[in-house]
């Protein structure tokens, strides 16, 4: 079989998706590939040939650390969506010719679930044509809605963001005494996982949002301005976090209703913003307070300055993980995390097929919500604290990060 190994990084970035990129790329090396080859721009950049010798770019224990506290995505990223492969054979083709040129015998791709769907495809088309090459998907993800994993390398420091920043918006919101709404959009298109970390903000020197709207629960809005108009009645200043991916009972996103324009990408997916405006909006001229829309917006999955350590060093396992499985002659699966404590926090890795993660999505158990699903219960605090503890600073030069790229 092939000699040399190959990676990509698909979908969305987050601020550790390159740790997971050092974990292949080390255990792989570790393991014999002669030469690991990077995707430019995901399967998209790989169908162009577009790649990069990862051997000439990271050079030494210096780059690898850079790399690991490096935001967003090294190689480049896509939305590329694989057509299923009896209905367009010649892109298959195309691809395992340049994987047979580059003597590939180990893939990686670092995603979500369009990723895995990815990987799952060219697994499959693998084994119906005999190919020897290993398929494994490696999980990133903010949104946190991939099935069989406790949770995805990239959450733990989108919601340790979305913690800091909504302590400092309270803090902000507070000041001058009077009415007023402020309204913070947090990334989540249908499980809320994002918006639910906004829970963390609440402790003895804070006391939390007032209300969380997640999508999986429906969303009414003379509802929530009755409940806004209820709040204002016991205190003046209301904070809300809110998921972009709210919906009515008809199925609409609640954002659609500002008459804004939203793209779709080549997966189907509508772009979504305005929520946060469209209801500051809407209860501005309903009540007579003032109001503000913040959209945190991809600040959630850039900011590597709050980076989690418990993060960025399951993403960087979860990568050797997979490579490991890879040259052990595991093909078609995905690493998950497996959770065996709490206190004291200990998670493992294990390994799941694609087909039980591609193409699903993992939503935030409504038992973790209070009876009226404005507020999150301790169990789910439970469950994201343990993901948000201690810190791995950037390396700092003149005051400001340090980070590596391509050129």
């Amino acid at each position: 079989m092939g000699k040399n190994a190959i990676v990509g990084q698909s979908g969305g970035p987050t601020s550790v998706i390159n740790a997971s990129l050092a974990g292949v790329f080390e255990s792989c090396k570790n393991r014999g590939a002669e030469i690991v080859y990077g995707m430019c721009n995901g399967v998209a950049g790989l169908l162009e040939e577009r790649v990069v010798d990862l051997n000439t770019i990271l050079k030494d224990d210096l780059d690898i650390e850079l790399l690991k506290r490096t935001p967003s995505s090294f190689l480049g990223s896509c939305r590329y969506k694989l057509p299923d492969w009896h209905a367009d054979e010649a892109v298959y083709k195309k691809l395992f010719d340049i994987l047979e040129k580059l003597d590939i015998g180990y893939f990686f791709y670092i995603g979500g679930n369009d990723s895995m769907d990815t990987i799952g495809k060219l697994a499959d088309y693998g084994a119906r044509t005999g190919s020897d090459i290993r398929f494994m998907g490696v999980p990133k993800t903010i949104d946190n809605d991939l099935m069989v994993t406790d949770h995805t390398p990239g959450y733990g420091s989108a919601a340790k963001y979305i913690g800091v920043v909504m302590k400092e918006i309270i803090r902000d919101a507070t000041v001058y005494g009077t009415k007023y709404v402020t309204i913070v959009e947090i990334m989540g298109r249908n499980a809320g996982w994002l918006t639910a970390a906004a829970a963390l903000a609440k402790g003895d020197d804070c006391e939390g949002v007032d209300m969380i709207c997640l999508p999986e629960v429906p969303f009414h809005v003379d509802r929530f301005i009755e409940k806004v108009r209820a709040m204002q009645e016991k205190k003046p200043s209301i904070v809300i976090a809110v998921s972009e991916g709210v919906k009515l009972e008809d199925g609409r996103y609640v954002c659609e209703l500002a008459d804004d324009v939203h793209a779709v990408d080549a997966f189907g997916h509508k772009a979504l913003t305005g929520t946060a405006r469209f209801l500051a909006n809407t209860v501005a001229r309903s009540l007579d307070t003032k109001t503000r829309c913040i959209e945190l917006s991809t600040l959630q999955r850039c900011a590597g300055h709050l980076t989690s350590r418990t993060d960025i060093t399951e993403a960087y396992q979860v990568g050797g993980a997979a490579a490991k499985a890879a040259f052990e002659g595991v093909t078609g699966q995905m690493v998950a995390l497996k959770r065996i404590s709490n206190n004291p926090y200990q998670c493992t890795t294990e390994l799941h097929p694609i087909s039980e993660v591609a193409n699903l999505e993992k939503k935030v158990p409504l038992s973790w919500m209070n009876e009226n699903h404005t507020q999150m219960t301790h169990e789910f605090l439970e469950y994201a604290r343990p993901l948000i503890q201690a810190e791995l600073t950037p390396l700092y030069i003149a005051g400001l990060p340090h980070h590596i790229y391509m050129k």
